[in-house]
């Protein structure tokens, strides 16, 4: 096969970090390669360079596109050659339709008059390409994740695309809509179109690419061939990370002990419609120094039962009762919720979690500022002092605690996160999918954290779409279909099949 791009010696400083480091990546023409590494590694960053956000002189180093030299000095110039990113916070307005959204910047016109007709038939012609069949007239936000990805795509071909780069594509997605995204990778291939893959998830990975290029701390470790080297996960993983992780989840002894929460007959309904129930008379307890996992499919209701709990965030027309040590506890807000020592992470830590344009400092500190302050003045010694602890004690990966957080990884942003509600010292900790889109040295990092809390005695309600996660992390698993709890399972007892089994349960069964 012929090389369609090659990357050689790029090398891009930031203030304060090298994010590249003398970076060499040869891609043929046709193949769906994987760039995997952990957050930091360097990855978004040369694809960002390669597509042109990082223009020409902002970096060094030589990029070659089928075969001659390029010097992309904006995003527009390097999709004029068919080279298209697709990020992972997918760029949709979600105002306007699904044709308006694929033809954006690229509008089919005549003499500065859109032509909709055209616009129309043809966004219909790239939405049976890429397998969805559904009215280009529909608006974007009427939508779900799954489909929205495949509408990037669609507005991909349209730009007659030669080299698809996909960040972190199958993150916000279930199952089905991932291995639906896979499927067409691997037709895209069988067109000739050539795929650059970054996703954390290694047996997606391991299950469509030809080849996997690793990077660590900005630099290349090596380029495997899934056909010649015999490829297996540990081997990605020791790549990405310099050492062997095979204890994934850690050991912990489990001693649970009172009951810390309790929920009963919960009730939650849709606050665009208050005649849709979303959770139906939920009952659920976690015990202190205890792990429970909260399994189930996309649209489940996972996230709308914690978010309801931690001070009715979501939702209207809730009943139900909360009980805290074995008291009846009233939470009509989140001011309530912290108060009675809850915490919630936010399975969207840019959009919920932090204010990324704000320091380290600021975004660790701001959930508790009472401790910091006395008679209203903030004491910026102890705030300081205090974020500086937790830098050190969640293994934050900046230069120093003035650092914007939007300038960490993934990973460091969700240490933030943590650091952030444990510094209001809950007693129960929400955790939303606390390891979505982060590497497995950073998910390790989280992991033996969490155990850390749960052995000081910290209740734990961990929702997750991972079922080896909450396998692997969890005493017990409540399942949840169509917002019904459906089962209780004791870690000795569940398997993925057992847990499937209640997750596709139907309330109407």
């Amino acid at each position: 096969m012929a090389t369609i791009l090659s990357m050689k010696d790029i090398t891009k400083t930031f203030p304060g970090v090298k994010a590249l480091d003398n970076v060499n990546l040869e891609v043929e023409q046709g193949e769906i390669h994987a760039l995997v590494g952990e957050n930091g590694a360097g990855k978004s960053t040369l694809m960002k360079v390669l597509s042109g956000v990082h223009p020409h002189n902002s970096y060094s180093g030589d990029i070659f596109f089928q075969g001659k030299k390029c010097e992309f000095k904006n995003i527009n110039e390097s999709e004029e050659l068919g080279i298209v990113i697709i990020h992972q916070e997918l760029a949709l307005i979600p105002e306007l339709s699904i044709a308006e959204n694929v033809f954006l910047g690229n509008e089919q016109s005549n003499k500065g008059v859109i032509n909709w007709h055209e616009t129309v038939e043809k966004t219909k012609a790239l939405l049976h390409k890429v397998g969805l069949p559904i009215d280009p007239q529909v608006l974007i936000k009427h939508i779900g994740v799954g489909k929205q990805q495949l509408v990037e795509i669609a507005k991909a071909l349209s730009k007659e695309v030669k080299l698809l780069i996909l960040d972190e594509p199958t993150a916000a997605l279930n199952e089905e809509d991932s291995e639906n995204l896979l499927n067409l990778l691997i037709e895209f291939k069988k067109q000739g179109i050539t795929s650059i893959l970054i996703s954390h998830k290694l047996k997606e990975l391991m299950a469509v690419v030809d080849t996997i290029t690793i990077l660590r701390d900005g630099k290349t470790i090596e380029t495997l061939s899934m056909e010649k080297d015999g490829v297996t996960e540990q081997r990605i993983i020791k790549g990405m990370v310099g050492r062997d992780l095979r204890d994934l989840y850690p050991e912990r002894i489990s001693q649970p002990g009172d009951t810390v929460l309790e929920v009963k007959d919960w009730k939650v309904f849709d606050p665009e419609n208050p005649h849709q129930q979303i959770i139906h008379n939920a009952d659920f307890y976690v015990r202190k120094g205890e792990i429970v996992g909260i399994a189930g499919l996309m649209g489940a209701g996972r996230t709308e039962l914690a978010m309801s709990v931690f001070g009715k965030s979501y939702g209207r027309n809730i009943s139900g009762k909360i009980y805290k040590d074995g008291k009846e506890i009233q939470i009509e807000n989140v001011n309530q919720a912290i108060e009675n020592g809850l915490a919630y992470v936010s399975e969207d830590r840019k959009k919920y979690g932090l204010i990324l344009n704000d320091s380290v400092r600021k975004n660790l500190s701001l959930s508790n500022l009472f401790r910091i302050s006395q008679r209203a003045i903030l004491n910026k010694h102890e705030e300081v002092k205090q974020a500086e602890t937790l830098k050190t004690s969640m293994n934050i990966k900046t230069p120093n605690i003035e650092q914007k957080t939007i300038n960490l990884s993934g990973g460091n942003q969700q240490k933030v996160v943590l650091g952030k509600w444990i510094f209001t010292d809950p007693d129960v900790l929400i955790l939303d999918e606390p390891t979505r889109g982060i590497d497995v040295g950073a998910k390790n990092e989280i992991y033996k954290k969490i155990n850390d809390l749960a052995l000081e005695g910290k209740g734990i309600l961990m929702i997750s779409s991972e079922l080896p996660e909450l396998l692997g992390m969890c005493d017990r698993i409540y399942t949840l279909a169509e917002g019904v709890i459906t089962g209780e399972v004791n870690k000795q007892e569940a398997d993925q099949e057992k847990l499937m089994t209640y997750m596709t349960r139907s309330r109407r069964s």
